[in-house]
């Protein structure tokens, strides 16, 4: 069985083209800029060359790209956006009006303008890099991940927004898995993970899978993290850190934060009162973080958890006193989400469930 997983986080894009025949260890895999990255630097080229931009396509992830259309624009550069790709940069249009953004309809194409096409998942890409190296580009599924802060109703927080929708998911249904949807199943506020999935229309069966759960779920197939009943998984991705305090894959306690708004310190002192049940919801909050939910009463059973790091901010913890196990699944960390991802999928598929969990044996 041949599962295309897409994990698309904020710096890269990690592939994994995984075949149940084999080694998984052999499965081809392809670490590539984020899709945002990509937009980011054309957008940056057409402001060194004053020229307007012309932003169409989908809802795709922010970051990268917002911040060089704020520069483009405080450059004195133009830019149009049809309505959907205007949503890329703030669900209410109003406020993509007023960072100077000119929305078009689908139909216009404003002269002399560079156009840059946004989405998070390029298929056609994905496809032509497999051909440069002669691998076919059908598959029997899709896996796919992103981070979604979700389409907030006005004047409420997109970070406490995010946050409600993890809280809300554990409190429904305590498991890592619980995060992965099928498409008919998935929030109509999830706007993001919504355009992820039209991109793969037509294709085979599909499943969505929150990108932190996945880099969790991903970790968890290092032997030694498999191991510990007791652990704590830290995902150090380039924009958003989450931790989840798990006793197996039931979560006791998670936190979200942004990694580059946390000193080494904070990261680790928030990691250690997690695990105590002393750290404050509003803490994390207030010091520009999603927040803190404890599923159980919050109080450690005494238990000492493994914690466990992943994604490619791990090495902010190299020495650090929380003493981590730096997980790599498979031999290879840049891979977790994932290989969480192709997890989820068994678990939503059934069907495939026992071929898949045989080649993910560890």
């Amino acid at each position: 069985m041949r599962i295309l997983a897409v994990d698309m986080g904020t710096g890269t894009q990690d592939i994994l083209l995984f075949d149940s025949t084999g080694p998984v260890e052999n499965s081809v895999k392809l670490v590539m800029p984020s899709a945002t990255t990509i937009a980011a630097g054309r957008i940056r080229k057409a402001t060194e060359a004053n020229q307007p931009v012309l932003l169409t396509g989908i809802i795709q992830g922010g970051g990268p790209c917002h911040w060089a259309l704020e520069d483009h624009l405080r450059a004195g550069n133009a830019a149009y956006a049809t309505p959907e790709a205007a949503r890329t940069f703030d669900d209410d249009l109003e406020r993509v009006e007023a960072m100077g953004v000119r929305i078009v309809g689908e139909d216009e194409r404003p002269g002399g303008v560079e156009r840059i096409v946004l989405r998070d998942l390029d298929m056609d890409a994905i496809r032509s890099a497999l051909a440069a190296f002669d691998v076919p580009g059908d598959f029997d599924g899709l896996a796919l991940g992103c981070l979604d802060h979700g389409n907030a109703p006005p004047d409420y927080s997109d970070r406490l927004f995010r946050f409600d929708h993890l809280r809300r998911v554990v409190s429904e249904h305590n498991d890592l898995s619980a995060f992965a949807y099928l498409p008919d199943e998935l929030p109509e506020y999830l706007t993001r993970a919504r355009t992820m999935l039209t991109s793969a229309s037509g294709e085979t069966p599909v499943v969505f899978l929150d990108t932190g759960p996945a880099a969790a779920l991903g970790a968890l197939q290092d032997p030694a993290v498999a191991d510990e009943n007791e652990r704590l998984v830290l995902n150090l991705g380039n924009m958003h850190a989450l931790a989840f305090h798990l006793s197996g894959t039931r979560i006791r306690s998670l936190y979200e934060h942004h990694t580059g708004e946390m000193s080494t310190e904070q990261i680790e002192d928030f990691t250690e009162r997690l695990i105590s049940g002393e750290l404050a919801h509003e803490e994390v909050f207030d010091s520009k973080g999603h927040g803190v939910f404890y599923a159980d009463d919050g109080a450690s059973d005494g238990a000492t958890p493994l914690i466990a790091v992943t994604g490619p901010q791990r090495g902010r913890l190299r020495g650090s006193r929380l003493q981590p196990y730096f997980a790599t699944p498979h031999g290879d960390m840049m891979i977790s989400g994932c290989f969480g991802l192709v997890r989820a999928f068994g678990a939503r598929y059934p069907d495939h469930r026992e071929e898949i969990e045989a080649a993910l044996a560890v």
